[in-house]
């Protein structure tokens, strides 16, 4: 599988890689990997022009990542902002006496003062498209008597209700933000809109209110006040306060939420709300890495239910979703099931299947791209009707399956190459510098590996010691199901004799193309480092991912030959 890689990855030296230590490399360690990369790049070790230029130019790069890593406060800056941070306008006026801890701390500072610069030029658009659809003909249709109108053989689906709403953020200060939403309904040919307006001013670290006016048709004006504030690190409340003006007089309305921390991943809500439809509430949510669970009671005007509902969560790529509710009160009883799963990088599919009493069977398909939200809620039948709640169970799995596999992958694959296409483009011209760089390294070891070689083969006898006979960087294709895919390597057995030291070769965990004559031959692309080599005159073979630690020689790498 490809993968992309950012704009940081692109820009940057890696200069762990590039000096082979690991993250946490002391001093002392940081020393030893320089002395070393020193020694074979050193200009004055070369006598021919070109060789000597090339050398001068590596030994320079080795000596600017020595310099970064070497500083501890440098060094805090590279680890949270990479080469870019090191560039950053602003970071001169740090204080050499501070801590790693205090310098990603003044960064931060120096961030968010740029991203208040880029406040006008930044929204915040969230929409939502709700579309109702009436589909109770398919399964609980009149008596064939009565159907006596022409076309009447096919079932009569239609749309009877829509919700449109959207709404945009537009920072004034760092502390002050317009809100302006807008929404229009529609229902059996009734319809409304409405528009209202907030500012909401960040009054601390601790708080915040907002200011609502708003306007509709089918309601008069509107005035609220929200407040929020966190009583203590565990604890916040939220208040909420509205006068409604209609024609019917002022109808006050006022909520407040009270929330506390149980514990790291629960929280429990104590909420009452006063107005039109008055209300008690209280509900524990415990919300973890593999799954969501809620439990709710409600006490009010003109509803009141228990609610409980579990969300597990799939560790895998498409971030896969199972979910189940049971809610049962004065209204009646729904049982809820379904999934969503993430189909593209910036989209989630979900559909769920609702059956109640009295409410029927419905089906709901929501589609969130982005910060807009598709919704399509579809009523099957008014009666609790097994054929409603098996196609509304199959049919979506059958669609989505057929879809995915005949639509959404091959879509999701043309696109990804065609990103790939662009990174390769856009990072030619770095790639080929790189590319030439490396093979300037190879050719300054040549002499040390000669040198390595002999001082192997001479250890404890010709047979003894660690020599690489082989070496390959890149992309390997072992499936036979993607023969059509090119294999993309490079030889790197010179790069990685050159690293063997006292019969042993350490890599860190880290992209292997930013280590001394390594670079990237497939930008974008799944890569593996595989090495055949002979350690006490016995052939081993390891294949490593490409930011996987790798150290050699290990009795697990050793070829069986006895077939």
């Amino acid at each position: 599988m490809a993968t992309a890689l950012s704009e940081e990855e692109l820009d940057n030296e890696d200069y762990y890689s590039l000096l082979n230590v690991r993250r946490e490399a002391s001093c002392e360690e940081l020393k030893a990997a320089y002395r070393r990369l020193c020694m074979l790049y050193h200009p004055d070790k070369h006598r021919d022009p070109e060789l000597k230029s090339q050398a001068e130019r590596l030994f320079n790069l080795v000596h600017q990542a020595y310099e970064v890593l070497s500083d501890p406060q440098t060094r805090a800056i590279y680890d949270i902002y990479g080469k870019r941070g090191l560039e950053m306008e602003g970071w001169e006026v740090v204080e050499r006496r501070r801590t790693p801890a205090e310098i990603r701390e003044e960064f931060e500072r120096l961030q968010r003062e740029r991203e208040e610069r880029r406040l006008q030029q930044r929204t915040n658009p969230k929409g939502t498209i709700s579309v109702g659809i009436d589909a109770t003909d398919l399964f609980d249709r009149y008596e064939e008597e009565y159907e006596d109108v022409s076309g009447s053989g096919f079932p009569q689906i239609e749309i009877n209700k829509m919700h449109i709403s959207q709404s945009i953020e537009a920072p004034l200060t760092a502390s002050d933000t317009a809100i302006l939403s807008g929404s229009l309904s529609t229902q059996n040919g009734n319809g409304g809109g409405s528009i209202n307006f907030a500012l909401r001013r960040v009054t601390s670290a601790k708080g915040w209110g907002e200011l609502e006016f708003g306007a509709g048709d089918l309601q008069g004006p509107l005035f609220g006040l929200k407040l929020f504030r966190n009583l203590t690190p565990r604890c916040f409340v939220t208040t909420h306060c509205a006068l409604q003006f209609s024609s019917r007089g002022i109808r006050p309305g006022l909520t407040t939420v009270l929330a506390r921390n149980l514990d790291k991943n629960t929280v429990g809500y104590l909420q009452w709300r006063w107005g039109v439809q008055s209300a008690m509430n209280t509900s524990i949510v415990r919300d973890t890495k593999t799954s969501h669970f809620t439990v709710a009671l409600q006490l009010g005007i003109p509803h009141s239910f228990a609610l409980i509902s579990y969300q597990h969560k799939f560790q895998d790529d498409d971030q896969t979703r199972v979910k189940g509710s049971l809610k049962a009160g004065f209204f009646g009883t729904v049982v809820e099931y379904g999934a969503e799963r993430k189909i593209s990088r910036h989209s989630v599919l979900g559909a769920a299947v609702s059956i109640g009493v009295p409410q029927g069977v419905s089906l709901k398909i929501k589609l969130n791209r982005a910060s807009q939200t598709y919704f399509f809620p579809v009523h099957l039948t008014d009666q609790l009707l097994p054929s409603a709640v098996f196609y509304a169970t199959v049919g979506p799995l059958v669609v989505y399956f057929a879809l995915h596999r005949l639509v959404i992958r091959p879509y999701l694959r043309a696109q990804k190459e065609k990103e790939l296409e662009k990174q390769r483009e856009s990072t030619a011209t770095d790639i080929l510098q790189k590319k030439q760089e490396a093979e300037a390294a190879v050719r300054l070891m040549q002499e040390s590996v000669r040198r390595i070689i002999e001082a192997e083969e001479s250890r404890m006898g010709l047979s003894s010691g660690l020599i690489i006979v082989n070496a390959w960087y890149g992309k390997f294709v072992n499936d036979k199901s993607k023969k059509s895919e090119k294999v993309k390597v490079i030889d790197v057995t010179v790069p990685l004799q050159c690293l063997v030291k006292d019969s042993k070769l350490i890599l860190t965990e880290a992209s292997k193309a930013g280590l001394p004559g390594f670079y990237d031959p497939c930008v974008g692309e799944e890569k593996n480092l595989k090495v055949l080599y002979q350690f006490r005159g016995v052939l081993h073979q390891v294949m490593a991912l490409d930011s996987e630690a790798l150290r050699i020689p290990k009795q697990s790498h050793r070829i069986d030959t006895d077939g």
